[in-house]
């Protein structure tokens, strides 16, 4: 689906419309979230030159891959999505303009002028080619023909100014309010869970498998599709497979995934051995373009046919995990679950045996609740205890 600045604007403003009047008034900070990897161009009156590139359109993948060759340890997804707006649109076009994530539009739409050389967060910038560890654009950014006109790079939680006075009339919102940068949405969901240790984790159990993991070592390994956000003095490892509960949900539907799940016994392994995977190619914890997803034999019971799918889901978060170690991070000693697949009980002790640490549901991932901490605590909510890991 295409989305442009304006559909943004408006589901914003109607989400701050809709906070009860006496709420509103007393409103202190703001911090938001978004996807990272949606880009685009806007002029001086934060006027879009150009389409919105968001961070599922493919126009960009080839532009993406001459960049990764240039420089194999930087993500460079939401800069290919810059770089091939500036290809397209031609530099004349964008004379003035400047490249924009969706967080630091939204951010500037609520300060109401332009800031010199604008901001963006470190987490959304990642995928830009920053390095957050210098707080700085990496080679292949700064290579750009627009470098001067990136933005600068910014702590998640730092105070950027108050909000726009007419925006705050308009709205029934203190103008003392403060916009502070915000973050991505899966960093957001992360900062929901509460995960405050080095070693506890995250996965996220949706249509795809998704790890976090706090860890005192920043570990990247592009080729396989790891990368770490920086968080306070840790650093949040992430990783994805294409293999997921999308197969589990086509098989069956959510209400005989409940009903077959309950006839499950966790306690025993399946002597199945499946990949649930919706298509061709994997990424992680092995990347392997030419995979293929494992979703025979099928036995005549589907309570056992499950059991093997969600047993070899199973076996590929412990993979994950396991890969992540082997690249420097630390083995996970507890294991938060986000996404449908949390609430499963048979899945999750299926989990617990293949990845031999406690795992349970995270009391809460709402992307919301996530930047609403940011925005409460700061900078700060990224400290934790790096004792362990």
């Amino acid at each position: 689906m295409q989305q442009g600045c304006d559909d943004w604007e408006a589901a914003l403003l109607d989400l701050l419309a809709r906070v009860p009047a006496t709420l509103r008034a007393s409103l202190d900070t703001l911090a938001l979230c978004a996807t990272s990897g949606s880009v685009l161009w806007a002029d001086r009156r934060l006027r879009p030159v150009g389409p919105v590139l968001m961070y599922f359109d493919p126009r960009a993948q080839a532009v993406g891959a001459d960049l990764q060759r240039a420089d194999a340890a930087t993500p460079v997804e939401g800069l290919a999505r810059m770089e091939w707006l500036w290809r397209e649109l031609g530099a004349a076009a964008l004379a003035g303009a400047r490249p924009m994530h969706q967080a630091d539009w939204l951010v500037e739409r609520l300060l109401g002028r332009r800031r010199a050389g604008g901001a963006t967060d470190w987490h959304n910038a990642l995928k830009s080619g920053a390095d957050p560890s210098r707080c700085a654009w990496s080679p292949v950014a700064a290579q750009r023909a627009y470098a001067t006109r990136l933005p600068r790079i910014v702590a998640p939680g730092t105070r950027l100014g108050r909000i726009d006075p007419a925006l705050a009339l308009a709205l029934g919102i203190s103008p003392r309010l403060r916009v502070l940068a915000g973050t991505t949405d899966a960093n957001a969901a992360f900062l929901a869970a509460g995960a405050s240790r080095a070693g506890q984790a995250l996965s996220t159990l949706g249509s795809t498998l998704v790890l976090k993991l706090l860890s005192r070592r920043r570990v990247d390994a592009p080729s396989c599709g790891v990368y770490s956000h920086r968080f306070g003095s840790a650093w949040l490892v992430s990783g994805a497979s294409n293999a997921g509960a999308a197969v589990l949900r086509e098989l069956f539907g959510d209400q005989r995934l409940r009903l077959l799940s309950a006839c499950i016994d966790a306690e025993r392994d399946s002597p199945l051995d499946l990949y649930p995977m919706a298509g061709v190619g994997e990424r992680f914890p092995q990347p392997d373009p030419t995979l293929t997803p494992r979703l025979l034999p099928r036995p005549t019971d589907d309570a056992q046919y499950l059991h093997g799918l969600l047993q070899g889901l199973a076996r590929i978060e412990a993979r994950g995990y396991a890969r992540l170690a082997e690249l420097g991070a630390p083995a996970p000693t507890l294991v938060l679950g986000s996404g449908g697949g949390a609430s499963n009980p048979a899945w999750t002790r299926l989990r617990e045996r293949a990845l031999g640490v406690p795992v349970r549901a995270a009391a809460d991932t709402r992307a919301a609740f996530g930047a609403a901490r940011l925005a409460l605590h700061g900078s700060r909510v990224f400290d934790i205890d790096p004792q362990a890991g």
